[in-house]
């Protein structure tokens, strides 16, 4: 009922929508004498943020035409390397470019498509040969495909640094640095010729005990059981994935975006000004943020329950109480793999030092393999995207990656 609810309303939205693009394209045409009147371009300006705010969205595209490495122009393509039920290997291939280091970077699956991290992949781009888990929306993954948990989250890691290729190296933004640490752990332990030479965390809940956030809470102070009454629902027909049992998109964003609905609200205000002022590039950069910000997917129930379950209530992977297919998971195990963890200093997402105890953890890890990096000023989605990521951030983990390189 919650799913068929969401589609209904959705479908009111898009056609409100359209009327309020529409409309305000009529009330700023120059041809309209109300375009020049006093309430014309204010109701104009109000009916085209709602229209942005409501209109439906898909799966945005990357859109990386091009990059600049060593003072020349090159052009990139994407291609598939590796296709899976629920998930591809996406590849940023750069015309005429090679011999630098290869980074895979794992995406989170945490309700928005891998394209989030478009400004980290572009910030990467001229010194990198980029790979990027592109996670697929689980409604449109057939029930005949079967499941998707925690433990295939790791295997997928696992099979995609082989086809990336011995000697990489792996960046985890946010959610999967706990399967990226314990995929790494389980090929440390393994001896696979294909585990990264580096693993860079940024902003991810190693162990959410320390400085717990409302995410963390929200997490630890409800019943396992709620969360599989409350916030599970399934696939409609209409979908592939009819049938499948999901944690929608829609429920995660409305999550975060009520976690600091005032400051989203300011943000449409804003936006709203800048369109009566005529500022059409400020209000584009609101758009374009917030464009793919709305773009949500969903996540298989199997992955998001155990996800609840073992990272945030029982917290397994830092009592070493984390089993990978019925085998333990020892961070210990870790022993060459070069360890990078950052954080935001305003990080309401993971709280500091959630991320740096993957350090502690890894105690056969020599101290000149570990690294810890602090950004001040920065909170959760500036650590990967934004002006500090491409300033402060970037040339750490650039640096992290060619030292350990050789």
């Amino acid at each position: 009922m919650l799913y068929d609810a969401y589609e209904m309303q959705k479908s009111f939205l898009a056609g409100a929508s359209a009327f309020a693009s529409a409309s305000a394209g009529l009330l700023q045409h120059p041809a309209n004498p109300f375009s020049y009147m006093g309430g014309g371009p204010i109701l104009a300006s109000a009916l085209e943020v709602f229209a942005h705010a409501s209109a439906p969205r898909g799966k945005p595209a990357f859109g990386l035409a091009s990059t600049r490495v060593d003072g020349r122009d090159v052009a990139v393509r994407e291609e598939i390397l590796g296709r899976k039920p629920f998930g591809q290997l996406r590849h940023f291939v750069r015309e005429g470019v090679e011999g630098q280091p290869r980074l895979l970077i794992v995406a989170p699956m945490s309700g928005h498509y891998a394209t989030l991290l478009r400004g980290t992949v572009e910030r990467m781009l001229p010194g990198h040969d980029v790979y990027i888990t592109d996670w697929r929306d689980a409604k449109l993954v057939p029930l005949s495909d079967g499941s998707f948990d925690l433990d295939d989250y790791i295997d997928y890691i696992v099979d995609w640094l082989e086809l990336v290729g011995p000697d990489a190296h792996m960046l985890a933004v946010c959610q999967p640095t706990v399967p990226a640490l314990a995929a790494v752990a389980v090929m440390s332990a393994e001896g696979h010729p294909a585990r990264p030479k580096t693993l860079s965390m940024m902003g991810g809940p190693v162990d959410t005990r320390e400085a717990p956030t409302a995410v963390n809470l929200t997490a630890t102070e409800r019943p396992h059981a709620w969360f599989q009454q409350n916030v599970i629902a399934t696939v409609p027909y209409s979908y592939p994935g009819a049938g499948r049992r999901v944690y929608p998109g829609f429920l995660q964003l409305a999550g975060f975006m009520s976690m600091n609905l005032g400051s989203h609200l300011l943000s449409h205000f804003e936006m709203f000004k800048h369109l009566v002022r005529g500022d059409g590039e400020s209000a584009e950069a609101s758009m374009d943020f917030y464009e793919e910000y709305r773009s949500v997917c969903d996540m298989t129930a199997e992955f998001y329950l155990q996800t609840i379950d073992v990272v945030f209530q029982r917290h397994a992977l830092p009592r070493g109480e984390y089993f990978h297919r019925d085998t333990r998971v020892d961070i210990g195990a870790i022993k060459d793999t070069a360890l990078l963890a950052i954080e935001g200093e305003r990080d309401d997402i993971s709280g500091l030092g959630q991320t740096k105890a993957a350090l502690t953890l890894a105690t056969s890890l020599r101290d000149d393999r570990k690294q810890y990096l602090m950004a001040e000023g920065v909170g959760h989605y500036g650590i990967f995207n934004g002006s500090k990521w491409r300033t402060r951030i970037a040339p750490v983990l650039e640096d992290f990656i060619k030292r350990h390189d050789a």
